[in-house]
Formats: structure tokens, C-alpha cells, sequence
């Protein structure tokens, strides 16, 4: 155990969050995104798992030691609702609230079809999956400086 840092956040992922540099991208997932099929295609190419965890309580955590870009529009991206792309599930607010907090101001938060976001989450650094029963409660998170 090491002072100051949350103990949701395990050795792997702070392990992870400090390889990770400017620009490199973290995806944050509930239990029914295909992370571990997904998660071989990234950097780091397998999977962490936070389980006994909500996504919430997660994002909370690694917004602690997670600088977000703010050479970007959009530091944050989720999924969007299949089939409805205005459709605003519980979890977006959740998420949305908790990383405004972390930062003190409003951040904004892109959505992307389905598919779109498969295919960024492959390119991501690294897939953190937590127990989250979701559903969509997939958000890819862009690391910046300090």
C-alpha cells in the first residue's frame, strides 16, 4: 500500500498510467464491452481488470493522477446509443460530472457510433474493464501533461 494513492487503483494501472505519455488514450469500460478482444490490439495489449468496481468510482480514482489533454477539444469520448445517437443514458451524466469535478470546469465529452469507438479503443495505450453492469459505459480518456 503507498500513501496518497487510492487503492481502487491497482499496481497494474498505476503501472500502466505511468507508461503512459502525452496524448496516449485510456478506455474506461463496464462489463459488457468486448475489452479483452479489443485490448490485445492496443499498446499495451492485454486487458486490466478493476473488478468489484463501478465506473464511477474508477474515473474518480484515476482522475487523481490523470492529467487530461487540453490540447484537444474533446479530452473525453463515449459511445453512443445504438440506433439513437441523442439518446442520453444515466451513465453519461455520471461520468460527465464525476471528470468535471476532477477538473474544476466544464470538460467536453465527444460521442462516437459504435463501431467508431471500437475502432479508437484499439488504438488506445491501454483498456481498464471494471464491473460496472453499464450499459454503455465505454469513455476513452486522453492523458495530457502536468
Amino acid at each position: 500500500m503507498l500513501k496518497g494513492i487510492d487503492p481502487i487503483l491497482n499496481a497494474e494501472l498505476v503501472y500502466a498510467l505511468m507508461l503512459m505519455g502525452h496524448g496516449d488514450q485510456l478506455v474506461v469500460c463496464d462489463v459488457n464491452h468486448p475489452a479483452q478482444t479489443i485490448a490485445e490490439h492496443t499498446t499495451y495489449g492485454r486487458l486490466i481488470d478493476v473488478s468489484g468496481c463501478g465506473l464511477e468510482r474508477l474515473v474518480e480514482a484515476v482522475m487523481t493522477l490523470f492529467p487530461l489533454d487540453t490540447f484537444v477539444d474533446a479530452p473525453v469520448k463515449r459511445m453512443q446509443v445504438v440506433g439513437d445517437a441523442d439518446a442520453q443514458m444515466p451513465i453519461f451524466s455520471v461520468i460527465q460530472n464525476a471528470i468535471d469535478r476532477s477538473q474544476d470546469r466544464p470538460v467536453v465529452m465527444e460521442a462516437l457510433e459504435r463501431f467508431a469507438f471500437y475502432e479508437a479503443a484499439k488504438s488506445s495505450f491501454a483498456i481498464v474493464r471494471t464491473s460496472d453492469p453499464g450499459p454503455y459505459g465505454c469513455f476513452i480518456l486522453s492523458k495530457g501533461v502536468i
